[in-house]
């Protein structure tokens, strides 16, 4: 139910983009519907991450959700480069949309295989992870699709170095 002073009520998460040595981002195919993709669309590909959990703050449930999903242990302060709000009602329980809190990792390519069990990952709706290069996002022209839908731009900015002072709010 949305609260009666007009305010959005919304799901926060916390993102990673982990990006490899090579500028590569992995990414996680999601296979269900997700608040990023339209009704008629099959999956979409979004950076790893998840909601935060009860008492919990965006580095804290960045860290879990590393683990859990990738295996990937993040053991510094990751810099928070990116905020996307998305209002769809029916994401979670009584939620109007999302937040999510997008943070930069770097790391050595790794093959992703989290705490979580194959079951668990597919209740996830994670149906794949895949690293994924800027001219491979620029070219796809498949079904599938990105999270934000634009990821090529400003993700082409964090690889040349622009890293912003604050975080850039994302469309869509």
């Amino acid at each position: 139910m949305t609260p009666t002073d007009g305010t959005k009520r919304l799901r926060r998460s916390a993102r990673a983009i982990l990006l490899d040595e090579d500028d590569a981002v992995l990414l996680c195919r999601f296979g269900f519907p997700h608040p990023a993709v339209p009704t008629d669309a099959m999956v979409v590909w979004a950076a790893p991450g998840g909601g935060l959990e009860p008492g919990e703050g965006p580095l804290q449930a960045l860290r879990r959700e590393l683990l859990e999903e990738t295996g990937f242990t993040l053991d510094v302060d990751a810099t928070h480069v990116w905020r996307q709000e998305i209002i769809a009602p029916g994401i979670g329980d009584g939620m109007d949309g999302v937040r999510n809190d997008y943070f930069l990792v770097r790391s050595p390519r790794f093959q992703p295989r989290g705490l979580l069990s194959d079951e668990a990952i597919a209740a996830e709706g994670i149906t794949e992870m895949r690293w994924w290069t800027l001219p491979e996002i620029v070219a796809y022209r498949g079904s599938d699709l990105f999270s934000p839908r634009d990821l090529a731009t400003p993700l082409a900015r964090l690889i040349a170095g622009d890293i912003p002072h604050s975080p850039v709010q994302l469309g869509l």
